[in-house]
């Protein structure tokens, strides 16, 4: 078995013992069989990419196509404990929008997603060009990416939204980074709730 994706792990730690989980663009349901067979939750899989599909079937998971941008209209309010969306958040246009939706759907959203304020992302446009790394593996003009965002423009999002952060990690290259993560974090990740 290939080795667990980093945050997956520390995901799994903010899931209880038989929750509900809800994954957004789950791939080939990796973070749904780890959470099965470690938490033992209910789980289901949304995935737009066939290919992802059939891998998720493979892999045992629920999984749903659905298209994103169109929200979540088919999931009741308040169904899963949990609703995450791992390194999709910055390919939806509709970004407040989906947010919205998995708040709707979920007692509490986690997100991950590319730090685009990243040092060495700063240091690419320094040099001239867009940045290329392992959590922005595409060039510029075959990205999926729509959005390129920081930690602190998504935490200034959740602020003007009434979104709640709950905990926050700042990740580089698998390990968390504990000061300044808008700078030293390539990876950000999120655990959402709302205001009461």
């Amino acid at each position: 078995m290939s080795k667990l994706r980093y945050d997956f792990q520390a995901i799994a730690e903010w899931i209880g013992e038989g929750e509900t989980v809800l994954d957004l663009g789950c791939g080939d349901g990796s973070l749904l069989r780890h959470l099965a067979d470690t938490r033992g939750v209910l789980g289901y899989g949304v995935e737009a990419d066939p290919e992802n599909v059939k891998a998720s079937i493979r892999n045992g998971i629920n999984v749903l196509q659905i298209d994103l941008e169109r929200g979540l209209a088919g999931f009741e309010d308040g169904f899963f404990d949990h609703v995450v969306m791992s390194f999709s958040l910055q390919a939806i246009h509709n970004t407040i929008g989906i947010l919205t939706e998995m708040l709707r759907v979920g007692h509490e959203a986690v997100v991950s997603f590319p730090n685009f304020a990243y040092w060495r992302h700063r240091q690419a446009i320094l040099n001239g060009h867009m940045p290329v790394s392992e959590n922005l593996p595409h060039q510029w003009y075959n990205t999926p990416n729509v959005r390129f965002f920081t930690i602190a423009d998504f935490e200034h999002l959740c602020e003007m939204n009434g979104i709640v952060i709950r905990d926050a990690i700042g990740f580089d290259e698998g390990v968390r980074v504990r000061e300044e993560p808008n700078f030293l974090a390539s990876v950000g990740l999120f655990r959402l709730g709302r205001e009461h």
